[in-house]
């Protein structure tokens, strides 16, 4: 005689103990379980009870519930992975994705000596002056050596200006690409020793092979050097990827390809930039300014009243907030996420203002432009400026577009 036994489903709980078990749940705890989780199809009754299908099947959903959170929670996109789905999507070549990875690596360098700065013996001045005339620290040195170093072992580049140059320098070996890189290896170097945060800024321009000639043992540009200078001095309208990295309580890098910005946070336990934010977008009005106003005195009748209407409270009775870092990356990227404005002006000491235009300027002016903001000297766009050498400097005001239009027109 065939058993009337039918073949258990999927839900059915064959163990008396968790049978007893079931019988000893309360009604809340059932309604409760159930709500979460519906009971499956299929109950059976074991020993004289209803055995409920309740609990495998909240056991099941909690089990795809946290797959799921685990994966949310693994499922990171690193610098590296990213540059590759640029690359994949035709937005960079193969070469510029190379050149990226190693100021990314160069940033990491940089930022561990940054960290170990007091316990390396690397702050204080290295005693030398640079093409500036400014005293030069210790890491300022080392920062640009570190740049350099990952810019030419990539292959990728032709020409690299820095800050600590006198002059463009030559790549002695390009294998293709021949990318003309301008960079300022430690922007904020005077707040090293108070361990305040500083950065690295850079800006991309394209391959230009006029440069490349056969320089011997010389990696300076002797007699070709005024050509190299007019090729390396570009107006930011042309730059093809700009980007900097801040050295803080976190190691964030902001990079623009022209196609938005993004921020990668540098994760200590796998050691890579992780993309953090997407697309950022600067508010079109902020209430935080950024000036150094121990020079107000030095400043110009129409800028001095353009402060002191900022402090105005005005109708609404709130006057702006002043914040001022001194390291332009740091007050950059408050600027960024934040709105306002930051500007560095001209004064009766510094005609021109005091910073460079080729490799602070305008790469910060294309990002702030790929976040929908805008980068002034007080009359005209920082991009479209034509750079006449390289170290040459301009006012900069940027920020919120609402924010700089405001001060153009006390300016005008």
């Amino acid at each position: 005689m065939a058993s009337a036994a039918a073949t258990p489903s999927p839900c059915h709980v064959s163990s008396p103990v968790i049978s007893r078990s079931l019988s000893r749940l309360s009604p809340f705890h059932l309604s409760l379980s159930s709500a979460v989780h519906p009971p499956c199809r299929g109950n059976r009754r074991h020993g004289g009870s209803t055995v409920s299908s309740t609990i495998r099947c909240a056991a099941v959903g909690a089990a795809k519930e946290a797959e799921t959170k685990r994966k949310g929670t693994f499922q990171i996109e690193t610098l590296t992975n990213w540059l590759l789905k640029q690359e994949q999507a035709g937005v960079i070549d193969a070469e510029l994705t190379i050149v990226l990875s190693s100021i990314s690596m160069a940033c990491k360098q940089i930022a561990s000596l940054v960290q170990r700065a007091s316990i390396s013996n690397l702050t204080g001045v290295q005693g030398a002056v640079n093409v500036q005339g400014e005293d030069q620290k210790k890491l300022d040195v080392v920062s640009n050596e570190v740049f350099s170093n990952c810019l030419r072992s990539s292959g990728r580049t032709g020409i690299i200006a820095s800050e600590e140059e006198d002059v463009p320098v030559a790549v002695e070996e390009s294998y293709s690409g021949n990318y003309i890189v301008v960079f300022d290896p430690l922007d904020g170097s005077s707040n090293i020793d108070a361990a305040v945060s500083t950065g690295s800024i850079f800006g991309i321009y394209s391959p230009n092979d006029e440069c490349l000639a056969d320089i011997g043992d010389d990696s300076t540009l002797g007699t070709i050097e005024q050509r190299c200078v007019v090729n390396v001095c570009q107006p930011g309208s042309n730059l093809l990827a700009a980007g900097y990295c801040m050295y803080s309580s976190s190691i964030i890098f902001v990079l623009t390809i022209g196609q938005g910005v993004f921020a990668f946070t540098l994760d200590p336990m796998y050691g890579e930039f992780v993309l953090t934010q997407e697309d950022i977008k600067i508010p079109k009005a902020g209430k935080i300014y950024a000036f150094n106003e121990g020079n107000y005195q030095l400043w110009d009748d129409k800028l001095k009243k353009y402060i002191d209407d900022l402090k105005d409270p005005g109708p609404s009775g709130k006057p702006y907030s002043a914040r001022y870092i001194g390291s332009l990356v740091g007050d950059f990227h408050r600027t960024l996420l934040y709105g306002g404005i930051y500007g560095y002006p001209r004064d009766k000491k510094s005609k021109n203002g005091k910073l460079r235009l080729l490799y602070e300027c305008a790469p910060m002016s294309f990002i702030v432009e790929q976040a929908g903001g805008k980068g002034s000297d007080g009359h005209q766009r920082i991009l479209d400026i034509q750079p006449t050498e390289i170290h040459q400097r301009v006012p900069l005001y940027i920020g919120s577009v609402e924010e700089v239009e405001k001060v153009e027109k006390y300016l005008a």
